[in-house]
């Protein structure tokens, strides 16, 4: 290849605005190059809670989005996923504590499939059966959230910490509590691919 095609190349790649979704109100999440439009749907980028509010408070949690849309020189993204730094769920553990963890996989009323990991630090050793009793309890209202929430709902009450606030003010009943987080919020299907595997589970069925 000529030097001047590869010039050419390199001058046709447009620069595209990447920008949160409306729910984060647009804030602009950087700039990424293509020379095709289309390149840039499926793309990820990633931010911290902290850039995206301009307050330093967030800067342990980490933010990812998806391109899904791309009109003129504007990417549009969704929220695929919601992280704390594996530095500040370090800190949190302490010795002669409990961490308490648990994976729970939940369908919003819209019809999104997202797993969302709550973990729970006492503020000394717990027992087997209290640690139980804390997991339930953090399932419990982890899947009563999702049953009357919409993806976006959802998303705020973890973004917001109320999410994490509600397993804290019921679970600490059960044992004393130094902290409640959501330690990871993973977007798993859309209303679409769930509406897919679905048609698929019930042909196999059906077979």
């Amino acid at each position: 290849m000529s030097e001047r095609s590869v010039s050419r190349q390199k001058q046709e790649k447009r620069w595209y605005t990447v920008q949160a979704p409306e729910q984060f109100d647009r804030e602009e999440l950087g700039e990424t190059p293509a020379d095709e439009s289309e390149k840039v749907l499926g793309r990820t980028i990633e931010t911290t809670l902290g850039e995206l509010k301009n307050d330093a408070s967030g800067n342990n949690t980490k933010l990812t989005f998806k391109v899904n849309e791309v009109a003129s020189d504007t990417a549009y993204t969704e929220f695929i996923r919601h992280e704390l730094t594996r530095d500040y769920l370090r800190s949190l553990v302490r010795r002669g504590s409990s961490k308490v963890e648990a994976y729970i996989t939940v369908m919003t009323t819209d019809d999104y499939r997202v797993q969302i990991q709550p973990v729970a630090l006492t503020t000394k050793s717990a027992d087997e059966s209290q640690e139980k009793a804390i997991r339930r309890t953090m399932i419990d209202i982890v899947r009563d959230a999702a049953s009357d929430r919409t993806f976006e709902e959802l998303v705020d009450s973890v973004v917001d910490g109320r999410l994490s606030s509600a397993i804290y003010n019921e679970a600490k009943t059960i044992y004393p509590l130094r902290r409640v987080e959501i330690q990871k919020m993973t977007l798993e299907a859309r209303p679409e691919e769930v509406a897919v595997e679905e048609e698929t589970s019930v042909d196999v069925d059906d077979d």
